[in-house]
Formats: C-alpha cells, sequence, structure tokens
C-alpha cells in the first residue's frame, strides 16, 4: 500500500495498462479481463487486476498529465514492481494522412517539459517506446487491419494549448499527434529499466477540427486496449 495505491502485496500484475480516466479503467477491466477484483480507490482513482488468456493484468487510471502519471508510475514500479508498462488512451491528430478512430503507437514523444525535466538540466532527453512491445503492437493491429500510423508524438503540458506557432513547428516535423502523458511514462520506464509503450485512439483532429461522437469512441478504444494486450503477450 502506498500513498496513492491502496493496493496490497500481490494485487499488481507485472503488465498494467494505463488509461488516464478511472472509469475507462473500469470499462476495460469490465470487458477484457476474467475474474476481476478491484484493487485500488484511493481518491477514486479505480484500479483492477483480473486475467487475459491466463496472464495476469492490471489496468489503473494514470490521471490527466505528466504529474499525475508520475505519481502513479513511480509507485507501480518502485512499490509493486510493475514491469510492462502500457498507455492506452486518445489523442490529437496532427497530420492530415491521420484520421479520427485511427490508432497512433508511439515511437518517441516530444515535450516542453515534464516532472523529470530538471534532472536533466541542459540535456535534452529523448524518450521512446519500448522496441519489443513498439513492434508486437504494430504486428498486432495489422492483424486487426486497424489504421494504424507509427511515429513521433507530442505530449503537452497543458490542455487548453494557446500556441499555435508551436503546433506548426510539430505538424511540420511530422508530430502525429497530442496527448499529455506519454513523454513521462517513457522517461520514468527508461529510469527504472522497464518496458513502455503508448496505443493511442485518435478522437479529434487539431487540422480539420472534426472530432468522435461519445457513442463512438467505445468500439475505437476497444481496439486500442485489444492491441495493448496482444503487444504485452504476443503470441
Amino acid at each position: 500500500m502506498t500513498i496513492h495505491i491502496g493496493a496490497e502485496p500481490g494485487d499488481i500484475a507485472e503488465t498494467v495498462l494505463l488509461p488516464g480516466d478511472p472509469y475507462r479503467a473500469k470499462w476495460a477491466a469490465e470487458h477484457f479481463l476474467s475474474d476481476v477484483r478491484q484493487i485500488n480507490a484511493v481518491r477514486g482513482m479505480l484500479g483492477f487486476t483480473g486475467l487475459w488468456r491466463g496472464h495476469c493484468v492490471t489496468i489503473h487510471g494514470s490521471g490527466m498529465g505528466m504529474p499525475s502519471l508520475s505519481i502513479y508510475v513511480n509507485e507501480l514500479i518502485r512499490d509493486f514492481g510493475a514491469q510492462t508498462l502500457i498507455r492506452i488512451g486518445s489523442c490529437g491528430a496532427m497530420q492530415p494522412q491521420v484520421g479520427l478512430r485511427d490508432v497512433i503507437l508511439a515511437m518517441t514523444a516530444t515535450t516542453l517539459g515534464s516532472p523529470s525535466s530538471a534532472i536533466f538540466r541542459e540535456v535534452n532527453f529523448a524518450p521512446c517506446a519500448d522496441w519489443s512491445l513498439l513492434r508486437a503492437a504494430a504486428d498486432a493491429a495489422a492483424a486487426k487491419g486497424v489504421p494504424t500510423h507509427v511515429g513521433g508524438i507530442y505530449s503537452s503540458d497543458t490542455f487548453y494549448d494557446e500556441r499555435p506557432d508551436l503546433n506548426e513547428q510539430m505538424v511540420r516535423h511530422g508530430i502525429l499527434g497530442v496527448e499529455m502523458e506519454a513523454a513521462e511514462l517513457y522517461t520514468l520506464a527508461a529510469r527504472y529499466g522497464r518496458r513502455a509503450l503508448a496505443v493511442l485512439t485518435v478522437s479529434d483532429h487539431l487540422g480539420t477540427g472534426e472530432a468522435l461522437h461519445a457513442q463512438h469512441r467505445e468500439r475505437s478504444f476497444s481496439d486500442m486496449v485489444d492491441i495493448a494486450l496482444h503487444a504485452a503477450f504476443p503470441g
């Protein structure tokens, strides 16, 4: 048990899926896992552990933004021994070839700043995904026939962004989409020698202004969770 996670020893699996929304964690656990039990509800941040095809999996909310994710990932790794951490969440597309409901597999994550930035001082650390997870996720997405893009994303530290000039440079340099957590996840995974990946569903497009209706998000989220689980347990 930690300050933010009320689980007991053995409650957290080595493989953890991390949606930002705790209620998405509940939905994913109910739809994909068997023998599910809730292992956390501290501050309303829900976590569940169950089985997927015989493999033990925890699905735990991480909150919105890098500071929140940093709290949970630090505790999941240091105190509960998590080894593989996969962010499952939504993102905004930044390139014209990326459409709504497409999946983005984040190879790298650019950011202006994160909770870990102070550690590096003048160094621009380059957070990246674990190659084995990335490759397995790409294979799983191809097998499902889900339109998928692999490349760099931008982890913003603000939701209501007022830097159109910055977005223009992200687009210019091939950044596929924007979200708010992956850069810190990848940095912490590197620090602790763990595996990490972000599997993201495109829910809106910064260029066109298109956005998914709420009733269409569940199916897209389902594809993303399935890809993440197959990446964690290929074959």
